[in-house]
């Protein structure tokens, strides 16, 4: 269970739900990112469509990294092409694991910001599931949930600027491994772009 799964010869790729995880949760963000992109110019209902979408998507995400994460800790990776250098394969551990790090930190920062904000306004889960607030943390003194809030929302912001740098190292790390290093790096994760097996017969 979990260990890589072996197509098209002997290229080793990761397993169907680690690349079912990676593409969902990337979507996720995608999509969350252009719907906080709105906020600046939505009004009245469209505004508050817009803050439940993002916190479900949001919520969402926290959940599925949960379980990638522990997907994660039970499989078996694929191994690196023998071509990547040492720094390589150590900025990508890096990079792997800021995007971690930031799966978990963004919607539990969006999270506290919804549990301190305006009490009036609950967090519904694409319009059917009623999310709780963090416990403690909406219960908290007037004063000291105005400094959560502002703490949360800073927070917030800055892990949302070090995802879209992550995500453009990222984005361009795999087109140079696929484009001009040329070593079926970014088939691990879309099986399709694996190099084909030598025909025996040829």
């Amino acid at each position: 269970m979990g260990a890589p799964v072996s197509t098209k010869g002997d290229f080793a790729r990761f397993n169907d739900v680690a690349i079912f995880f990676h593409w969902s949760v990337a979507a996720l963000i995608l999509a969350n990112i252009l719907i906080a992109w709105q906020f600046s110019w939505l009004r009245g209902p469209m505004r508050l469509l817009a803050f439940q979408a993002h916190k479900s998507v949001g919520i969402t995400v926290l959940l599925l990294s949960v379980l990638r994460i522990l997907w994660r800790a039970a499989s078996k990776l694929p191994p690196f092409p023998e071509t990547m250098r040492s720094w390589e394969k150590g900025a990508t551990k890096i990079v792997e694991r800021g995007f971690y790090v930031m799966m978990l930190a963004l919607p539990l920062t969006g999270w506290a910001i919804a549990s301190t904000s305006d009490p009036a306004v609950p967090t519904i889960l694409y319009g059917v599931v009623r999310w709780p607030n963090i416990p403690i943390i909406g219960t908290l003194p007037l004063e000291w949930k105005l400094r959560a809030y502002g703490a949360a929302v800073e927070a917030h912001h800055l892990l949302a600027k070090i995802t879209y740098a992550l995500v453009g190292l990222h984005v361009l790390a795999a087109l140079r491994h696929q484009f001009i290093k040329r070593d079926h790096i970014l088939a691990r994760m879309i099986p399709s772009l694996a190099p084909r097996p030598a025909d025996p017969r040829e």
